[in-house]
């Protein structure tokens, strides 16, 4: 893995840390990283709404910008969705 990868891999945990305390939800994972111009685009999972049983559960997916030093320059929600949907399946 090259030094790029590697810090780009280091920086989204990092965001997806940072973004569960900033939203004040838990984190459930990465589904998403890419290069952009002044840093790093990381999409990350997260439990918005924790419900009995566990498949009603209400997640969402952010999409967070960090720049080339890890902090985040911004973040937003791209969508909600039950735990049980799916897309193109």
């Amino acid at each position: 893995m090259t030094d790029n990868h590697q810090s780009g891999l280091h920086f989204a945990r990092r965001a997806m840390d940072t973004l569960a305390e900033l939203v004040g939800c838990p984190a459930e994972g990465i589904t998403g990283i890419r290069p952009n111009n002044d840093g790093w685009v990381v999409e990350v999972e997260v439990l918005e709404v924790e419900r009995v049983p566990e498949t009603s559960d209400v997640l969402a997916t952010y999409e967070v910008e960090i720049d080339n030093d890890g902090e985040i320059v911004e973040f937003r929600r791209l969508r909600r969705y039950l735990r049980t949907q799916t897309e193109g399946v």
